[in-house]
């Protein structure tokens, strides 16, 4: 299972928080997109129970970070689903993250880790668009469609520009991003698409389930409306919106090499194939290219 819209339900610190300085930009509030883009963190019982079987990005990025061997900035570093691992493996991670309850669950989790797993992680809150950490990395990561939350040019623009700013000379850059299906963006968004019921990981209850699709053409946004009715009590029903950016392959190769980033290699999975036309997942290795002057 991945992050991507409709697959989202389940199959049925001790960190630092050293103060990092920001870039304050003039970012509209866009109050639909705000929502889509923390509601889905909120409950991090929920995330993890969702996410429990999606672990063959986790050990690519264990790998990846074993042989750069660290330190490791992560955006989207969440509660932990692939810091940790990475920790565990004796490389030193920075996270940053906009979600408060992620956060909160992933210094819970860390209390419970060895003391060797807890000084090699540290955690920023903040957003990925503005926060700048006056250090540099040689290897920056941004997994599991976090990238999806960039949703205008100049969010990407903000985004890679501090991407750039934290890479070593010779860094890497790598982020994976789920490949926009179309079967998605036609949906009828007034049609239900259901789910078997499950017991919620987070209320003990079972539920029913089911979401909507609608697919905004012109911002290129998929909105999914998440709904959960409790079998014995559906007046307590809840919704849960994500909104996710559609980046297509020649766009965002287009947005990475305008912003000063050259590609090394995509890949259509975390085993080094292809991307053709059946991937569901790009996977991009980047490095910020020679001679770059940024506007």
């Amino acid at each position: 299972m991945d992050r991507r819209p409709g697959q989202s339900r389940p199959h049925v610190i001790s960190a630092n928080s050293a103060g990092s300085r920001r870039l304050r930009l003039p970012i509209h509030a866009d109050r639909e997109l705000d929502a889509g883009a923390r509601a889905h963190y909120d409950d991090p019982t929920y995330y993890t129970a969702t996410y429990k079987r999606r672990i063959d990005d986790v050990q690519f990025y264990v790998t990846l970070a074993q042989k750069h061997g660290g330190p490791v900035l992560e955006y989207g570093i969440g509660n932990g689903r692939i810091a940790l691992p990475v920790a565990r493996h004796g490389v030193s991670v920075t996270g940053i993250d906009h979600s408060r309850p992620m956060l909160d669950d992933l210094r819970a989790r860390l209390e419970l880790e060895k003391p060797s797993v807890r000084r090699r992680l540290t955690v920023h809150f903040g957003d990925m668009r503005r926060v700048r950490l006056n250090r540099r990395f040689p290897l920056v990561v941004c997994p599991f469609n976090a990238a999806l939350h960039l949703y205008t040019r100049p969010d990407v623009e903000s985004f890679l520009g501090r991407v750039r700013e934290h890479l070593t000379p010779r860094g890497e850059f790598v982020l994976d991003l789920s490949v926009p299906a179309l079967q998605d963006l036609v949906r009828d968004p007034t049609r239900a698409y259901k789910a078997p019921r499950f017991r919620h990981p987070t209320t003990g209850e079972m539920v029913r389930y089911q979401e909507h699709f609608d697919y905004d053409r012109v911002r290129q946004v998929l909105f999914v409306a998440m709904d959960f009715q409790p079998q014995s009590a559906p007046e307590r029903a809840w919704m849960t919106p994500l909104a996710h950016r559609q980046f297509f392959p020649q766009e965002w190769e287009a947005l990475l090499h305008y912003n000063g980033l050259e590609v090394d290699k995509v890949s259509g999975d975390f085993y080094g194939g292809p991307l053709d036309r059946t991937s569901d997942v790009m996977v991009w290795h980047t490095h910020v290219r020679r001679g770059w002057r940024s506007r």
